[in-house]
């Protein structure tokens, strides 16, 4: 029995037998069902044979997508630089998650969105730290409702199967309607955050993403002006830490470039 199957069955099991949906014969689609049911999984503890399982399927794949160290990046600029791919592939002290409010990740089976690939391809570990964070939180402010992680702010955990060695997770702003001060003050709350817990934790790389440009509608070069500036402001006081923006999209590559000349 090969990995997927031994660990799709272990996810079913979860499942009353008439709601468990079919399994593919052809891998692609079986890592597809994983995924899914990964996805929309509670937070709750699973058995050290399907971690063991889990985590080693999840380095090969990541493996063999290509992991890529930093440090073989040439900066643009003193202590910054600027990389287009697969921040889950890429060796850093941190990348930086696009989390949303509940701080679970994205429940929306194989959805399109970073929140999802970085949790996907952590492990189920990940929703489950970031479950006893948010628990924890609600204790200290005696809420029985819960606590929603504010926009702006930053918490850190472990990356598990990523190459990187910690994940910080911010919600930043969603933009409904007319870009407002208000939007633009929270990002880069997001960004200072982010790097003050990198800098409080020892952590002498972060890796940004395009934080709340995609589901949460932040104007693209908006944000990346506010990024580049938020990061540049902040490097002149801490330059032991290196920054690294992270893109995936043609067009948020070239505005970067732009910008930081």
């Amino acid at each position: 029995m090969n990995k997927l199957s031994i660990l799709i069955d272990y996810l079913l099991e979860e499942y009353p037998k008439n709601k468990r949906p079919e399994i593919p014969v052809d891998n692609t689609e079986r890592f597809k069902l994983f995924r899914s049911l990964v996805n929309v999984r509670t937070p709750k503890p699973v058995s050290e044979e399907f971690l063991k399982v889990q985590d080693e399927l999840l380095r090969d794949i990541t493996t063999e997508k290509g992991i890529v160290d930093y440090k073989d990046l040439t900066p643009v600029k003193p202590h910054i630089y600027l990389w287009q791919g697969d921040i889950t592939t890429l060796k850093c002290g941190a990348i930086v998650n696009a989390a949303n409010s509940q701080m679970l990740g994205c429940f929306c089976p194989c959805h399109g969105c970073i929140d999802n690939a970085i949790h996907t391809f952590s492990g189920v570990q990940l929703r489950l730290e970031c479950a006893e964070i948010m628990r924890a939180l609600s204790a200290s402010r005696k809420t029985l409702q819960g606590y929603e992680e504010p926009v702006g702010k930053a918490k850190i955990t472990a990356a598990y199967n990523l190459p990187c060695d910690k994940i910080i997770h911010t919600v930043g702003p969603y933009v409904g309607g007319k870009l407002t001060d208000e939007h633009c003050e929270q990002l880069s709350s997001c960004y200072k955050e982010c790097l003050k817990t990198a800098v409080q934790n020892g952590i002498s790389s972060i890796a940004f993403c395009c934080i709340s440009t995609g589901e949460f509608h932040f104007p693209n070069e908006k944000a990346a002006e506010i990024a580049v500036k938020t990061v540049s402001d902040f490097l002149k006081i801490n330059p032991e830490i290196e920054v690294i923006f992270n893109v995936f999209k043609d067009n948020d590559y070239a505005v970067y470039k732009r910008l930081l000349g």
